[in-house]
């Protein structure tokens, strides 16, 4: 825009430079011209007046056309401002967050609804240890086991929960980490938001799946971890999305459940927010 002005400065300068030169030589020459040219020089004396009105006008017309496009400039960054405030406060009253609670379970996943999945060939409501390829997991079924983790959770701010999501979960045991990642050309992993009616509680399940020869979990064993580690999104009923983490600690179980499920009851969780909420386009 300051590039624009100069120019037309410099443009405005040089015309008025040039029409004041010019009237001041037929000032000067005004006898020569009018023995020269007669009554003709005055109708072009007269044509030269027009043309520089007509000049001025457009000079004139060129200043208002720039400052039209300064004040639409300043308008839009004003509204953009304007909307970007008003985004912000809505998020801001409007997110949600969440805490996980009592206990988590491990179980092996529904046969019948892995059968579905491997038909479908979609992994979207799975989360894959790192190594794996999500190709193989079609081709080679019979090579990997299928496990699910249901963790009860409460909303302790913000509105009513709509979706959740898993960026990577990271499972600790004396010192070896075990990590799961969403399916590939995935960037994140999309968990159930089951309620259960007896006990009035929101539940999130997330399916998990790992090669038979994973030493992460083992269905005959009591598996102990002494640190688990999520990396999600929670997104609220109104679209506003807040990214964090959450560190589990709890009571490793004690025995294998009659299903060969592992209880591990949860003491407390501690959610770190790493983004400010967002409205998320839906």
């Amino acid at each position: 825009m300051k590039k624009e002005r100069n120019i037309i400065l410099l443009v405005i300068g040089i015309s008025g430079t040039v029409v004041f030169l010019i009237t001041l030589t037929m000032l000067f020459f005004g006898d020569e011209l009018e023995l020269l040219f007669n009554v003709i020089g005055i109708r072009v004396a007269a044509v030269f007046v027009a043309f520089a009105a007509f000049l001025s006008s457009m000079l004139f017309s060129l200043l208002i056309l720039l400052h039209n496009k300064t004040t639409v400039k300043i308008n839009d960054d004003t509204n953009k401002r304007a909307e970007l405030f008003r985004e912000l406060q809505f998020a801001s009253s409007n997110y949600s967050i969440i805490d996980f609670m009592d206990r988590m379970l491990i179980y092996e996943e529904s046969s019948r609804y892995v059968d579905r999945v491997i038909n479908k060939k979609n992994l979207i409501f799975h989360m894959i240890e790192s190594g794996v390829h999500t190709h193989d997991i079609f081709t080679k079924r019979d090579d990997y086991l299928f496990f699910s983790i249901k963790i009860p959770f409460k909303i302790i701010e913000g509105k009513i929960v709509s979706s959740i999501t898993f960026d990577k979960l990271r499972f600790e045991r004396d010192g070896v980490n075990f990590e799961f990642m969403p399916p590939e050309n995935e960037t994140e992993s999309r968990a159930y938001i089951l309620y259960n009616e007896q006990t009035k509680r929101n539940n999130v399940i997330i399916n998990l799946v790992m090669k038979k020869d994973s030493s992460f979990y083992k269905k005959d064993k009591i598996n102990i971890f002494s640190k688990i580690k999520i990396y999600m999104n929670v997104t609220s009923l109104l679209g506003v999305k807040v990214e964090g983490n959450s560190e589990l600690y709890f009571t490793n179980p004690e025995q294998i459940e009659g299903d060969g499920s592992n209880t591990y009851h949860i003491n407390s969780s501690n959610f770190i927010l790493t983004d400010m909420p967002k409205i998320i386009n839906r």
